[in-house]
């Protein structure tokens, strides 16, 4: 994920800055094994974060367990705790694979903003 942060492909020109705090950010990036000793610190990273809240699941790890998918210690994918809005796939996934899925999650934010938009106005 600090690969897509680089000077190479700057996350910056998208507008896309990292936050450390989940108060003051709109997009939570879960990445890597989730176990079931961390889901509910995941569950609670996310709701402390304001409405509207976004959630992308990078890599095979957090989709679906990945390697260690058969270990009982494993939630098999981040959607079992949280609802997941954009899955980027790889193992691990490239930057320009993070970078995509982020530009699709933008462009489903503004798909929303524009139908709110337009049902308040004709409403």
């Amino acid at each position: 994920m600090m690969h897509a942060a680089a000077a190479r492909y700057d996350m910056d020109r998208f507008g896309i800055l990292f936050r450390a705090s989940p108060r003051q950010s709109d997009v939570m990036i879960v990445a890597g094994t989730l176990t079931n000793k961390m889901a509910p610190a995941l569950r609670k990273v996310y709701d402390q974060m304001p409405e509207p809240r976004y959630v992308l699941s990078m890599g095979s790890c957090a989709n679906g367990g990945g390697y260690y998918h058969y270990s009982y210690s494993v939630v098999r994918g981040c959607d079992r705790i949280v609802p997941v809005d954009i899955y980027v796939p790889g193992c691990p996934p490239t930057a320009e694979a993070l970078i995509y899925g982020l530009l699709q999650l933008q462009k489903k934010i503004n798909r929303e903003r524009s139908a709110l938009n337009w049902f308040q106005r004709h409403m």
